[in-house]
């Protein structure tokens, strides 16, 4: 099946927020974006069902606050996507992002 070409989702939602952090390759720390209103995941699996971003998943074992044994997942775009997605309209995309 062919890949389809990504899509930008609104600059200014959770699902763009969370896309711009993937696209500048930068580490995001928790869900600051989301405020609790939906799951990283659930934005990340709408981003890679409905706007076709190809997002790699890594999971590890981690430990929790209070010694828990618990998952840590890392959401990441391979080099090659980010590049051709800022080459495209990828840089002016970023910047309503962030609203400049």
């Amino acid at each position: 099946m062919p890949r389809k070409t990504p899509i930008f989702p609104g600059p200014r939602t959770a699902r763009g927020a969370v896309l711009a952090v993937l696209l500048s390759n930068a580490d995001q720390a928790g869900a600051e974006p989301l405020r609790g209103r939906v799951t990283l995941a659930a934005i990340v699996r709408a981003l890679k069902r409905k706007y076709h971003w190809p997002i790699e998943t890594t999971s590890f074992p981690s430990n929790a606050v209070d010694g828990r044994a618990t998952w840590a997942t890392v959401y990441s775009l391979p080099e090659d996507v980010i590049a051709a997605a800022l080459d495209q309209s990828g840089r002016d995309w970023l910047r309503s992002a962030a609203g400049g």
